[in-house]
């Protein structure tokens, strides 16, 4: 049985609160929008309630249907595999589960909604006059930050130890 450390509890939490703004946000969204009718901010940023059938970029949206049960079941295999590699991250490391408890809490919003109301529900537009983002909510900012943050993790490798360090060891 593998032991938690306080600090995996930590990044457990984390994941919770961006799930809890995601959702809180959807809620007052949904609550207070009317569907494709935005509410401008700048000449560049916008809500505008919709609901997003596929997945990212609305790929598979109009599926037929099938669709919400196989990415549910995407989300749920990876937000279990975002689990188990959170509780065996080393004690020392602050990057990597920072990254990881983003992209947990932002797949299990989606998750939630996928399950509750078969779609997910997005609002934040961003365009530049005629050329749209597609839309998108805190779950997917916090879902492309934590993969962002991977992706440099990744390139920035391992260190390399100096080569006073080896010699000194070798002796």
């Amino acid at each position: 049985m593998l032991k938690l450390h306080s600090k995996t509890w930590l990044w457990y939490a984390l994941a919770i609160v961006v799930f809890m703004l995601d959702q809180a946000s959807k809620m007052a969204v949904s609550g207070s929008l009317e569907m494709h009718t935005p509410v401008v901010f700048t000449s560049f940023f916008n809500f505008t309630l919709m609901h997003n059938y596929g997945a990212a970029f609305s790929f598979l949206g109009d599926a037929g249907g099938w669709q919400r049960y196989f990415l549910g079941l995407l989300a749920v295999v990876v937000s279990v595999g975002l689990i188990i590699w959170l509780a065996r991250i080393p004690k020392r490391k602050t990057w990597e589960p920072l990254a990881l408890a983003l992209v947990l809490g932002g797949a299990v919003g989606n998750l939630y909604d996928r399950a509750t109301l078969g779609y997910v529900v997005d609002f934040i537009v961003v365009h530049y006059q005629t050329y749209y983002w597609p839309a998108f909510n805190i779950a997917d900012m916090a879902i492309s930050g934590g993969a962002i943050m991977l992706l440099i993790d990744a390139l920035r490798g391992k260190p390399q130890p100096n080569a006073e360090a080896v010699e000194t060891l070798d002796k």
